[in-house]
Parts: C-alpha cells; sequence; structure tokens
C-alpha cells in the first residue's frame, strides 16, 4: 500500500510539473493542485450529483445481484437453460452500452431506472459468470457423501455448494461493483438532470475541465469505496480465508 501510494504522489508530482512547465492552458490539461483547488470550492455541489450516482449504483448493483444469483442457479440446475439462456446473456453483454442506453431512455423516460437499467446491465455479467463457476467448483466427492447420508437438493445446496461457491460470488461481485460506476455514469451522459455524469457533461460544455477532472476524481473514490467494503464484507463472511492468507505469509 504504501508502495502504491508513493507511485501515485509521483505520477502526480510529474503530472504538475509537466503542466507547469509546459504552460499547458487550465481548460486543455488542468494540474493536480487545480483539480484539488476546483474539488474543494465546488464540494457541496459535487456533494448533491455524489449522492444522486450512488443511489443509481446500489440500486442498480442490487438488482444486478439478485437477478444474476436467480440465473445463475437456473443455469447451474437446467441445462436447457443453460442451452438456451447463456450464448443470449453472453451476446448482450457484447452489445454497446452507448447504443442501449438512448433506447432505455425512450422506453424508460427522463427518470432514475435509464441509469440503474444500465448499471445493472454491465455489473449482471461477471457476478452470474463467476457465481455458476463456484457452484461447479464444489467438491462431487463431498456431493456424493451428503447424498448418501440423505441430504436433500436445498441442503446441499446451502450446506455445501453456496459456502463454497461465496469466493467466486465475492470476486464477482467486486467486478460488478465497479462496473456499475460505469453503467450509472455512461446512463446519465445520455440522459440526465443531476449525478456526476451530468456534472461532466455541463463543465465540458462550458470549458471547465477542471470541474471534469474533479468529477471523475469522486467518481473514483467512489468505485473504490464501494470495492473495499465488499472485500471488507467478504473478509466478514468468509473468515476461514483471512486464517488461510495468514497461514501462508513468511
Amino acid at each position: 500500500m504504501f508502495l502504491a501510494a508513493l507511485v501515485l504522489l509521483g505520477l502526480l508530482a510529474a503530472w504538475e510539473l509537466g503542466v507547469r512547465l509546459a504552460g499547458v492552458p487550465t481548460f486543455i490539461l488542468p494540474s493536480p493542485s487545480q483539480i484539488a483547488l476546483r474539488f474543494i470550492w465546488d464540494f457541496e455541489l459535487l456533494a448533491g450529483h455524489f449522492l444522486v450516482t450512488l443511489g443509481e449504483i446500489a440500486l442498480g448493483f442490487a438488482i444486478a445481484l439478485v437477478s444474476a444469483f436467480a440465473c445463475a442457479l437456473a443455469i447451474f440446475y437446467n441445462k436447457t437453460v443453460e442451452r438456451v439462456f447463456y450464448p443470449i446473456i453472453i451476446f448482450l453483454q457484447n452489445m454497446p452500452l452507448f447504443a442501449i442506453a438512448p433506447l432505455l431512455k425512450l422506453w424508460l423516460g427522463f427518470t432514475i431506472w435509464p441509469k440503474v437499467t444500465v448499471a445493472a446491465i454491465i455489473a449482471f455479467f461477471p457476478i452470474v459468470v463467476n457465481t455458476v463457476d463456484g457452484l461447479r467448483a464444489t467438491d462431487p466427492d463431498l456431493i456424493d457423501l451428503l447424498k448418501i447420508f440423505g441430504a436433500s437438493q436445498r441442503q446441499i445446496l446451502q450446506k455445501v455448494q453456496l459456502p463454497s461457491a461465496l469466493p467466486f460470488i465475492f470476486s464477482g461481485a467486486r467486478v460488478g461493483i465497479t462496473l456499475s460506476v460505469v453503467g450509472a455514469v455512461i446512463g446519465e451522459w445520455v440522459g440526465a438532470q443531476a449525478g456526476l455524469g451530468y456534472v461532466m457533461l455541463r463543465a465540458n460544455a462550458t470549458l471547465k475541465t477542471d470541474l471534469v477532472f474533479a468529477a471523475i476524481f469522486a467518481l473514483a473514490i467512489l468505485g473504490v469505496v464501494l470495492f473495499g467494503l465488499l472485500t471488507l464484507l467478504e473478509r466478514w463472511a468468509l473468515p476461514w480465508r483471512r486464517v488461510r492468507s495468514a497461514n501462508r505469509e513468511p
């Protein structure tokens, strides 16, 4: 962590020095100090739009998590569902979001739902794929042993398959939560009255490039915090993984 912070500070220093020595205008590329000042000056503005974007991300991610888990169970237990819907899911994942977002705005109107839907769509794929892989990674010998002792399919799922799949689910969720940030901003770019993506568009139109970077900085902080919260939740839910990691350390 210390080394990463040191490298980041070095990059920021090089950016600051390069912009100042080259005399680059602020509207083309502001220096980190100018961005920091803009972030402080417009903190109240950014905070209000930050909360709007956070709400879109949280709702979209929650929808993606629930629907992806249900879809993963259906794919895992039913080969017909896998053959029919898995290719469709992959096809939808490869569709450009910029092509979908305007249609969602047309269908759902100027509400929160187009942004939420884009955030949910982009977060859905990594969660469902990782969940399916996690369910399939369960030791088959252990499942056979439980069947010998008369365990039902529901009991096997609750006691063995879900616990063994949790690391995979959390991995997909961490990827999904960061992608949902991107999805919400894309939705705001297409049509919104609030949110950090809206701030970026308005600032770019008035050549306030330092405000654009300040909004990007706020989004980066949001993504890192959400990723960190899921990592902490994983450590709490899977204490045995923390113990194994500690045992591997020299």
